[in-house]
């Protein structure tokens, strides 16, 4: 064995000094748990670790399903005849709570729209009813009868005869100077001085008369009717058609006394 000088004039041998450490030994246990932990994973190990999770998990849904289909297969002929009939059952079931539902469906529209057919006819009725009574205003095609009496030769009976030959040639509405017919009106006082339901009217007096004017005019004219018999008195009666006349003379709607509503 040689010996070596330093260059402080030491010698140096080739063995490790007295004392360095000694080198630790590890057991293959130990060499094991190093190289597995901490664990070093890679990129294509992970996506590996993926697709068998993926793979594992497909086979086992397989499995089950197979699983139940097997089941059926190995099941009796009796047990697939009641499991058959029991389907059937749920499905007529469901079937039949289908139909229900929508025949309560169909009767909620129909009630609804009979309700509001019937709301739409309550309302016209009592707009119709209205106009008879002389409760709203109205309007529509009609005629305009103009009487003058210069010399105060009409007479009231004279204005109810040409109130009843409009009603009867399908008048609806009637106002005369401002006042509204109805069905209780009356006409009282002498030539000059005439009251339609105690106000009175001065000539010349104005007829306002919704109603067809194809009907309403010829009735006026008839021979021996309304106009010649005003033109005997040396009164003019002069009608005018109209495509719109509006009567805008109110009544107060009145309570009855007595009479109450009946249900038939």
């Amino acid at each position: 064995m040689s010996n070596e000088a330093t260059p402080s004039g030491e010698e140096r041998t080739g063995e490790q000094p007295v004392d360095a450490p000694a080198p630790t030994v590890l057991s293959g246990r130990q060499r094991l748990k190093a190289g597995l932990w901490p664990p070093r994973i890679s990129r294509a190990q992970l996506i590996v670790a993926l697709l068998l999770f993926v793979l594992g998990l497909g086979l086992a849904i397989q499995v089950r399903s197979n699983s139940d289909n097997s089941a059926l297969r190995g099941a009796r002929q009796e047990d697939l005849v009641r499991i058959l009939d029991e389907v059937d059952d749920r499905t007529q079931r469901l079937e039949d709570e289908k139909q229900r539902l929508d025949d309560q469906r169909t009767e909620l529209e129909n009630s609804s729209d009979q309700a509001e057919e019937a709301r739409k006819q309550t309302l016209e009725k009592e707009r119709q009813l209205g106009i008879l009574a002389g409760t709203v205003a109205a309007h529509g095609p009609g005629i305009t009868l103009t009487i003058s009496d210069p010399s105060g030769a009409v007479e009231a009976d004279m204005l109810l005869d040409a109130i009843q030959e409009l009603r009867a040639a399908g008048a609806e509405a009637i106002e005369v100077d401002g006042v509204r017919v109805v069905a209780s009106t009356y006409f009282s006082g002498d030539g000059g001085a005439i009251e339609v339901d105690g106000r009175k009217i001065a000539p010349p007096y104005e007829f306002k008369v919704i109603g067809k004017p194809q009907d309403l005019e010829p009735a006026l004219n008839i021979p021996g009717g309304v106009v010649q018999t005003l033109e005997k008195e040396q009164a003019t009666a002069r009608v005018e058609r109209a495509d719109d006349i509006v009567v805008d003379a109110l009544r107060p709607a009145k309570r009855p006394d007595y009479a109450r509503s009946s249900p038939q």
